[in-house]
């Protein structure tokens, strides 16, 4: 299932779900993940569907190879699986800017009054060494005015699913102010429950950014609609790193 933040235009942007594309099996069935198993060919249509959104090639498609950084990147001609980064900014049309997650937060940007778009893997680990920030950053370096940048976290990973352990929550607790605020304690003793999509709305919040939509929807528990990669590790399905079926999200301008 796609869904889309009311605070961006529809036309503009998209979080793809799992569902509309080709790919079949463990992959059903719209997975963009070249690290996986799935047939290349299978990822290539894929990929074309996602673009044929917005009546462009797949190759207007901008595709980091993400990581857990707090890398952003500027990029003036879309390429895919070429730069390492979580975070991009654009400020030129015929690009789409895409992030890939399966229970990672999509963070998706736009000042369109201004014409620069941004987007950000936010995993717990690159929010926390400041990809959102950056991304915010970057787009004020190129045009972008704080007041007009609108921002949408998408599908994820939601709180009642995220259990973490004792060491985490120390993490946490050492890197930022009043942390104890994104858990709750989890039915197991000395495990807690992570709010990561809080997480990245407070970010965003600091950052200047003050329109922000969160989609409220879980990757985890909704498994007819988006890949999980903590699901399907417990369910046993990931048999080789990288190997399972991720998510696109995609923006622009």
């Amino acid at each position: 299932m796609t869904w889309q933040a009311s605070n961006l235009p529809a036309e503009k942007h998209c979080f793809f779900g799992s569902r509309g594309g080709v790919s079949t099996g463990f992959y059903k069935s719209l997975n963009v993940n070249i690290r996986s198993r799935d047939p290349a060919e299978n990822i290539q249509k894929n990929l074309e569907i996602v673009s044929s959104k917005y009546n462009l090639p797949a190759d207007a498609l901008n595709i980091l190879q993400q990581g857990v950084s707090a890398n952003v990147q500027y990029i003036a001609k879309p390429s895919q699986f070429q730069i390492e980064a979580d975070g991009a900014v654009a400020d030129k049309k015929g690009i789409v800017l895409c992030i890939k997650t399966a229970d990672c937060a999509p963070v998706l940007l736009a000042d369109y009054k201004h014409g620069v778009i941004g987007a950000a893997h936010a995993g717990w680990r690159g929010v926390l060494k400041g990809v959102i920030e950056n991304t915010v950053k970057l787009m004020l370096e190129k045009g972008a005015v704080i007041e007009n940048i609108a921002a949408a976290v998408g599908p994820c990973i939601a709180q009642e699913s995220y259990e973490v352990d004792s060491e985490f929550f120390k993490i946490f607790r050492q890197s930022v102010a009043k942390a104890e605020k994104y858990f709750i304690e989890s039915a197991k003793p000395g495990f807690y429950q992570f709010d990561l999509e809080g997480f990245c709305q407070d970010r965003l919040l600091a950052a200047g950014v003050k329109n922000v939509e969160l989609s409220h929807r879980d990757t985890y528990a909704l498994r007819d609609e988006y890949f999980s990669f903590r699901r399907f590790t417990h369910l046993g399905l990931v048999s080789q790193p990288g190997d399972f079926p991720t998510e696109i999200s995609t923006i622009t301008l």
